[in-house]
């Protein structure tokens, strides 16, 4: 029986294969990702090296990370489950319902009332919880109100000047209709160093 079906050469099916293989990882591997970062830097480019904040010619941190703040001169952030580290970015994934949690909170919410000179029922939820990324670098405009006094008192200023500062550094809404007005702590800290 005459069968039209020819064998199949194995040389030229390996070189096949190894053609494809070396396309699709090139192609995806390498040029995708090097469009993918040539664009991203051309029309980000401070987002695309990380919007890193200078001053005086000397990097201080990035308007996208939060960093801690041990003087009371400073205005603080979120806490961080990540403890600030971007490397470990989490949250700490605890349920609503977890006892450890609800302790957690209550205890930095008292922490947070006994550094600010307030009730801990006036203490804003982002003071005394932790964001899903850990690194939240923004505020509410109520969580900086509240630590207004105490920045004031530790550098000698008049809370009205602080103030003026917080409200100049409040931004509104992304595009006016996105998120919720905030305050980038460290662009507000870094006002208050050049406001001295």
């Amino acid at each position: 029986m005459n069968s039209s079906l020819q064998p199949l050469d194995d040389g030229r099916v390996l070189r096949g294969s190894v053609a494809l293989a070396a396309a699709t990882l090139i192609g995806a591997g390498l040029l995708y990702s090097l469009a993918g970062t040539g664009l991203g830097r051309v029309l980000f480019p401070a987002q695309a090296t990380g919007s890193l904040v200078e001053r005086d010619g000397v990097i201080v941190g990035s308007a996208l990370v939060a960093q801690p703040f041990a003087d009371a001169r400073y205005f603080q952030p979120r806490p961080s489950a990540a403890n600030y580290d971007p490397m470990a970015a989490a949250g700490s994934n605890q349920a609503r319902t977890n006892p450890d949690l609800r302790k957690r909170i209550e205890e930095t919410a008292a922490t947070v009332a006994a550094r600010d000179g307030i009730a801990a029922a006036d203490v804003p939820a982002e003071l005394a919880t932790q964001s899903g990324g850990g690194l939240d670098p923004d505020i509410s405009p109520a969580g900086a109100r509240v630590q207004i006094a105490r920045v004031a008192k530790a550098r000698g200023l008049a809370p009205d000047v602080v103030a003026k500062l917080v409200d100049e550094h409040t931004r509104g809404q992304q595009f006016g209709v996105l998120g919720e007005p905030r305050v980038n702590v460290l662009e507000l800290n870094l006002a208050l160093d050049a406001a001295r």
